[in-house]
């Protein structure tokens, strides 16, 4: 994968960046996946022991025969983008101004498995809101930036960073950027580096707005990290959501958080050799399944979009940069209220708690979580990737989460 666009006079220049996919590249991926060597069919009839041999074939071979490159070539230089150096690294970003003047300046950060390509679908609503049923007066100029290791994003050749490290990079690119006054979201991982930016409070930080809440409660954590019982004195909404957390920890669920933090390295070695073993581990998250085992065609993301994040994995090779995050966060959880330590997020923070998401977070454990807790609702649809699942309505709950700082 290559990019084309002068370098830097100086430390702090933006530059505009444009994708440019060499053909021998497209090649070499068919070609790998064409003499992909398969292993046999699993033992049971459900995903239980990983992608279904059948189904990631089938996938497998789409990927290589109907899926387009260049398709998704286009639909990135359609967009304004631009790369800076942060703390010596080059950083690629989306920057989309509102045609509304007074737009809010918004910085999302995507999660893993999935990029900026995750986030592209909100960037209509939420920068001309007229355009999708809304005001002018919610409009925000947008910022979507590639964490480094991801992407476009260069990668990092030594440790510390860590979701820390990378909100205070985000906050001189705001700062980089002219904007003195604006908010942040994010989701997955996304989530745990808005927080982050929440406890330094840098100039210009409003607030912020996270779809995956670190809301789980010290003594709840003990507990399913234990394997034991429920705390008691739970109400039946909490014990609910300890029940789905703790069935999770135990169906393997999050096998792959824990091997990627111990092994990031050993893990990648798969991901940089084989575009089917790529897709089987980026399909092994909980989030991804659902969307490319169907040839639904109202479902979304669609196959197409799903394979967009993936092709940018494989011709970045940043499947082991990328999975390295989790190594960097020191194996904390990204729910506990404690390892995030949520406590010291003094800015408005909002939430959206979304039906298909890893765990429903109680709005009792979100004002325990968050000591200025301004918006808190649960939605009846979306998941685990809410703005790449319901771009309008994720758009429409940003709005109202955001309307009370402009």
């Amino acid at each position: 994968m290559s990019a084309t666009g002068e370098k830097p006079a100086g430390a702090t220049a933006v530059r505009p960046f444009r994708v440019e996919i060499p053909q021998a590249e497209v090649d070499e991926l068919r070609r790998r996946i064409a003499a992909t060597r398969w292993p046999e069919k699993e033992t049971v009839d459900d995903g239980s022991q990983g992608p279904p041999l059948a189904k990631l074939q089938e996938l497998v071979r789409y990927w290589r025969t109907d899926y387009d490159c260049r398709r998704f070539e286009a639909r990135l230089n359609a967009l304004p983008q631009f790369v800076t150096s942060l703390d010596g690294l080059d950083i690629h970003f989306i920057h989309v101004r509102s045609p509304h003047p007074d737009a809010l300046p918004l910085i999302m950060t995507h999660g893993w498995p999935g990029s900026i390509v995750e986030l592209l679908k909100t960037i209509g609503p939420l920068t001309d809101p007229t355009a999708h049923g809304g005001r002018a007066e919610d409009a925000f100029h947008l910022v979507l930036p590639s964490m480094p290791g991801y992407g476009f994003s260069e990668k990092p050749t030594s440790a510390g960073w860590n979701p820390d490290h990378i909100a205070r990079a985000w906050a001189e690119l705001m700062d980089r950027l002219g904007y003195t006054r604006y908010v942040s979201q994010g989701g997955d991982w996304g989530s745990v580096v808005t927080e982050a930016m929440g406890r330094h409070t840098p100039p210009g930080l409003l607030g912020i707005h996270v779809n995956l809440p670190a809301t789980v409660p010290v003594d709840v954590a003990v507990a399913l990290a234990a394997g034991g019982p429920a705390p008691d004195g739970l109400s039946e909404e909490e014990r609910a959501t300890f029940d789905k957390l703790a069935t999770g920890s135990k169906t393997g669920g999050r096998a792959y958080f824990a091997m990627l933090t111990a092994r990031p390295q050993n893990m990648g070695y798969g991901m940089a050799d084989s575009p089917a073993g790529l897709a089987a581990w980026m399909l092994v998250h909980g989030g991804f399944t659902q969307w490319t085992y169907e040839d639904d065609a109202d479902r979304t993301p669609t196959k197409d979009e799903v394979l967009d994040d993936i092709t940018l994995y494989w011709l970045t090779n940043t499947g082991t940069s990328a999975g390295r995050i989790y190594w960097e966060n020191g194996g904390a959880n990204p729910n506990s209220a404690a390892a995030q330590s949520t406590d010291e997020i003094s800015l408005p923070v909002a939430i959206t708690v979304f039906p298909g998401e890893s765990y429903q977070a109680p709005r009792s454990w979100a004002e325990r979580a968050y000591p200025n807790l301004t918006y808190y609702n649960k939605v009846d649809k979306g998941g685990h990737f809410a703005a790449w699942e319901e771009p309008e309505l994720f758009a429409t709950e940003l709005r109202a989460a955001f309307r009370p700082l402009r």
